[in-house]
């Protein structure tokens, strides 16, 4: 199984580095190996009407990107979603359209 673990929680807030400094400051949400990232409520990170995405922590990111592929699910990739610092972000749709970030940590992540 890749999935390592929970890599991230992302949502639209309005604004969201106030909300992300409460969550932080009350509860420590921005610390620790998952990320905790409210973004702006209107973004085109997530699909229109689609208010989270889930960020999923992997191993072994080309084969898991194979095995969705033969099972007929795509999956999408950017060059401005990878970062050398952060690591590889493709993306996916479950069958609602909520947005799923298979993310394999860059070397040391």
């Amino acid at each position: 199984m890749p999935v390592t673990g929970t890599g991230g929680v992302f949502f639209g807030a309005r604004p969201p580095w106030a909300l992300g400094a409460r969550y932080d400051l009350h509860l420590g949400a921005g610390q620790g190996p998952s990320i905790f990232a409210p973004f702006k409520a209107a973004t085109d990170y997530s699909p229109e009407g689609k208010a989270c995405m889930l960020n999923f922590r992997v191993t072994g990111l080309i084969a898991l990107l194979t095995s969705l592929c033969a099972a007929g699910i795509a999956a999408g990739t950017r060059a401005e979603w990878d970062t050398p610092e952060t690591g590889k972000f493709p993306r996916a749709h479950d069958l609602e359209g909520n947005p799923i970030e298979p993310w394999e940590p860059a070397e040391g992540g």
